[in-house]
């Protein structure tokens, strides 16, 4: 079984990519996966701006980092690029805090010119961390993504198949054949 770390870079508590990773977690845990979720937002924001590398939650954050097998990074797109709490994190943790980890790569938004945001501006920066394996990412628009009261998602026939094929393959690629291909 491998660990997974799935860190949601949504600086909003009811954002969509948030509640997206909480249900591709369920997909991960499925397979057999233990999934330990991280939310950026929650760290403190005097230790992420004020890079203090020796608050607690920075170190938390870091040793649940050097735990993973693999990692799983959503953000939302703002402006082309990833968030300033995903970067301010990445910023903070040790140069090569993905070595030897594989990394799906996801990102939200609400316009498909945002798309190449993930090979241009988020894959770069978890490659020079030092990854083993980042896999194919996925984008979804923020309009496939139905939140619902209850903080679960609905994700559009279409986007659920695509997101399902890259967890399974990042599932694969972290050492287990998904078993539940077929699921969604």
């Amino acid at each position: 079984m491998a660990t997974v770390l799935s860190v949601s870079g949504s600086p909003s508590p009811s954002s969509r990519t948030g509640r997206l990773l909480r249900h591709l977690d369920q997909r991960l845990t499925a397979q057999g996966h233990r999934v330990v979720p991280l939310d950026v937002r929650t760290i403190p924001a005097e230790a992420l701006l004020g890079a203090d590398f020796k608050h607690p939650a920075i170190v938390e954050a870091t040793e649940l980092f050097a735990q993973a097998d693999g990692v799983v990074v959503g953000t939302p797109v703002y402006k082309a690029s990833y968030s300033g709490v995903l970067k301010a994190l990445l910023d903070l943790l040790p140069q090569y805090a993905l070595t030897g980890k594989t990394v799906l790569p996801l990102a939200t938004g609400g316009s498909t010119a945002h798309v190449l945001a993930l090979d241009y501006a988020l894959r770069p920066v978890l490659n020079s961390m030092g990854a083993a394996h980042i896999v194919q990412g996925w984008f979804t628009l923020d309009k496939d993504i139905t939140a619902h009261d209850d903080g679960t998602v609905t994700v559009a026939p279409g986007t659920a198949e695509a997101l399902a094929q890259v967890v399974d393959q990042f599932s694969a690629a972290l050492g287990r054949t998904p078993y539940l291909a077929a699921a969604s």
